[in-house]
C-alpha cells in the first residue's frame, strides 16, 4: 500500500514539474513574439501600418492612456514631485532633454549618448521598443505594439506637466505614402557621427578622395557627379543630393542604389541621419 502511494505521489510530482516547464517555455515564446512585433512596429520587415502616427495622437484618449500607465507604475511615478523608482519620475517628460534631471536618476550610457529632447517622434520610437531605440538601455519593458495605445499613453503623459501642442496630421494624397514627421538635425552631433565615415570619406574642401568620394559641398550637388568612379547603380539615379535623397541613402545605401560599392549598412536612427545631413550642409 505504501509503495502504491509513493508511486502515485511520484507521478503527481513529475506531472507538476512537466507543467511548470511547459508554462515557462510558453511564456518565453510569447514574450519573444511581443519583442519581434515591437521591432516590426519600429520599422523592421513586416511593418504594414501606413497611417501616420500623428493621426493616432489626434484621436488619442488620455483616460485610456492613464489606464495603460498602470503597466508603468511598478517602475515610474508621474505626479509632480514624485520619487524616482526603478525608472525616473515622468512628470513633464515630454519636451524635456533626454537623460537629464529627474533627481539625479542614473540613466544608461546609451540614453545619455542619444541627445535631443523627448518629442512626439522620439517618445513614439521609445515606447515602441526601448531596446531598439537605445542599445544597452536599462529599460526591460518590451514595448507597446499598438500605435493607438502608445498615442493614448503619450497624451496622458503630456497632460502631466508638459502640455505640448499636438503635431499636425500630415496630408496624405490618395495612393501616396504618408510623410514622415520632420526631424531637425544638429550639425555638431552630425560631425561626431561622421567619424564613422572618416575611414572612407574626407570632407575638407580640396582633400583627396579615399575609398569613397570627398564630400565637401555634396549637399545640392549632382548624384554621382565629379570624377570619382561611382557604381553604375548610383550613376543611374540622377537628380541632386537633397535632404530626401541623402536621408534615403544614409538609411540604406544598398536599398537606394542597387550594386553600390558602399559597404556601410546605413544609419537606422532618423535623428542621427538628420544630424549627419545638417553637418554635410555646412561642409562646403
Amino acid at each position: 500500500m505504501a509503495d502504491r502511494f509513493n508511486t502515485i505521489a511520484g507521478w503527481t510530482l513529475f506531472s507538476g514539474v512537466v507543467a511548470l516547464g511547459l508554462s515557462s517555455i510558453s511564456a518565453h515564446y510569447f514574450q519573444a513574439g511581443k519583442v519581434e512585433h515591437a521591432k516590426e512596429e519600429a520599422g523592421g520587415e513586416g511593418a504594414k501600418d501606413e497611417k501616420p502616427f500623428e493621426a493616432y495622437l489626434a484621436s488619442a484618449d488620455a483616460a485610456k492612456g492613464e489606464a495603460t500607465f498602470k503597466k508603468c507604475t511598478s517602475c515610474h511615478t508621474v505626479d509632480q514631485g514624485g520619487a524616482n523608482g526603478l525608472g525616473p519620475n515622468l512628470y513633464g517628460i515630454l519636451g524635456s532633454a533626454m537623460a537629464s534631471g529627474r533627481g539625479g536618476f542614473a540613466y544608461s550610457d546609451g540614453l545619455k549618448a542619444k541627445g535631443g529632447k523627448w518629442d512626439w517622434a522620439s517618445m513614439n520610437q521609445w515606447l515602441t521598443s526601448p531596446s531598439a531605440f537605445v542599445t544597452g538601455t536599462k529599460m526591460s519593458f518590451a514595448g507597446i505594439t499598438d500605435p493607438q495605445e502608445r498615442a493614448n499613453l503619450m497624451v496622458f503623459l503630456n497632460s502631466k506637466g508638459s502640455n505640448l501642442p499636438l503635431p499636425p496630421v500630415p496630408e496624405v494624397k490618395e495612393g501616396a505614402a504618408p510623410e514622415a514627421a520632420a526631424v531637425v538635425g544638429d550639425a555638431a552631433k552630425g560631425q561626431k557621427s561622421f567619424a564613422k565615415c572618416a575611414s572612407c570619406h574626407t570632407v575638407t574642401p580640396g582633400a583627396p578622395a579615399g575609398l569613397g568620394p570627398n564630400l565637401a559641398g555634396v549637399f545640392g550637388a549632382k548624384v554621382a557627379g565629379g570624377s570619382f568612379a561611382y557604381s553604375d547603380g548610383l550613376k543611374a539615379k540622377g537628380g541632386n543630393w537633397d535632404e530626401a535623397s541623402l536621408d534615403a541613402w544614409l538609411t540604406s545605401p544598398s536599398a537606394y542604389a542597387s550594386g553600390t560599392k558602399m559597404s556601410f549598412a546605413g544609419l537606422p536612427d532618423a535623428q542621427e541621419r538628420a544630424n549627419v545631413i545638417a553637418y554635410l550642409k555646412e561642409a562646403k
